[in-house]
């Protein structure tokens, strides 16, 4: 069997279309189509189901997937005890998808510090307001606000956070003062589309009680925390993201806070494999020293 028509595959079943894994690889996305197409004859069967959203693997490939990687793993490993990975101790590509607050504040910076410590390891950040899905292989590690109930996943628990109310000063100075929970009726809110929310634990308002009047509302929570920046209305915020802008201000901090909490996933498979596996701890190394911002202290 080709090994480089396995690189092709393996490729292939990360990104889930011919022109990204095209991308990664540095070549046309025909000569990826080719390859693919060489090892499913090899076999004698297919390995992809084809739509027009993309390449998903078959039965075949999945079976196929754990072995490939168990062969990368194989060789990276060999790789670094002969000194040929250089500084970097392991390469390869680690695809991860986070909360967009969590992924744009935190990550984006934390990440370059793995970067830095392996310089060919490369990174690819989905910070995104949706739920990043493993079962579609869209990530190789998620990290999400719902605990999965089943999945042949190693899941822990990341870190816990919590949200605040938030204004703007402009607001605040403008509208009638907020002593209690009673006060917030009168006040202007902004917050998420409900029937797009994708996880229950984002029904903040439930717990508060439905505000008379929401002036915005938005699937994703940096155009809320943009929003109350320009005065529009009170907004729930992560405070690991709103205690960073020093506009805002917290509205009834004492009363009013929303704890929930961070899981961190990957499939079964990624932890034999050094790339991820290394990622994997990094991730729970700087939600460690992270844990005073979490909490918004």
């Amino acid at each position: 069997m080709d090994w480089d028509n396995l690189r092709y595959f393996l490729e292939l079943s990360r990104a889930g279309k011919l022109t990204a894994a095209a991308r990664r690889l540095g070549v046309d996305h025909t000569t990826v189509a080719r390859r693919v197409q060489a090892l499913e004859k090899s076999l004698g069967q297919p390995l992809f189901i084809r739509s027009g959203t993309g390449y998903s693997l078959a039965e075949a490939g999945r079976r196929l997937l754990s072995q490939v990687e168990a062969m990368e793993s194989a060789y990276l490993s060999i790789e670094q005890e002969e000194g040929k990975a250089g500084a970097g101790g392991v390469s390869g590509l680690v695809r991860i998808g986070a909360t967009e607050g969590y992924g744009v504040e935190l990550l984006a910076g934390q990440l370059t510090t793995l970067s830095k410590r392996h310089p060919n390891l490369g990174l690819d950040l989905l910070a995104v307001p949706r739920m990043v899905r493993l079962a579609r292989h869209e990530a190789d590690i998620v990290i999400t606000l719902e605990r999965p109930e089943r999945g042949p996943y190693i899941i822990t628990k990341l870190t816990d956070y919590c949200l605040r109310l938030y204004a703007s000063t402009e607001y605040l100075d403008s509208h009638p003062p907020i002593h209690d929970r009673d006060d917030l009726r009168q006040h202007t809110f902004i917050s998420y589309i409900e029937d797009l929310l994708y996880s229950k634990e984002l029904h903040y308002l439930d717990e508060i009680g439905k505000p008379l009047q929401i002036s915005l509302r938005s699937t994703s929570i940096l155009a809320q925390q943009n929003a109350a920046i320009a005065g529009a209305g009170i907004a729930i915020l992560p405070s690991f993201a709103a205690r960073q802008v020093p506009q805002l201000k917290e509205v009834l901090a004492e009363q009013i806070e929303f704890i929930r909490t961070f899981w961190m996933l990957m499939p079964v498979e990624g932890k034999d494999l050094a790339r991820i596996r290394v990622t994997w701890e990094f991730l729970r190394e700087m939600a460690q020293l992270n844990q005073d911002r979490m909490m918004g202290r």
